[in-house]
């Protein structure tokens, strides 16, 4: 089996040792995905909706880099610090994949690595033939 790993030079890749996403043949894994702007700072703090919707685009991007559309995502796992706020995490997610909804996880966390995020997305998808 072939693996192929994709890294964003995110200062906690080598602090911690994983990769943004593998590759291992049909399979690809995206790590946990938390709603960081391009200069490193959490997007939007406090808004649920904001911050799922820029996970999604992060995650599309990863895709989009493995040549990978997000119609291929077969599982997500969300990991939100207040479930009170299901509504707004699960709205970006109905706008991400309504056409092809995927297997999917919300479970409430007591925190993230900033307590200024409030989801962290987990993605694996599938790209042999079905």
């Amino acid at each position: 089996m072939s693996f192929k790993r994709t890294f964003t030079n995110a200062p906690w890749e080598k602090k911690v040792g994983y990769c943004r996403a593998l590759k291992a043949g049909d399979h690809i894994y995206i790590t946990g995905t938390a709603p960081v702007s391009e200069d490193g700072t959490t997007f939007a703090p406090g808004d649920a909706y904001s911050q799922a919707k820029k996970c999604f685009e992060i995650i599309e991007s990863t895709l989009a880099e493995l040549l990978v559309p997000l119609s291929k995502v077969v599982r997500t796992r969300m990991f939100v610090t207040d479930i009170s706020k299901w509504e707004a995490f699960g709205k970006a997610h109905y706008e991400a994949f309504s056409e092809f909804p995927p297997a999917t996880t919300m479970v409430e966390v007591k925190q993230l690595i900033d307590p200024q995020m409030l989801i962290e997305i987990e993605v694996d998808a599938y790209i042999g033939n079905t």
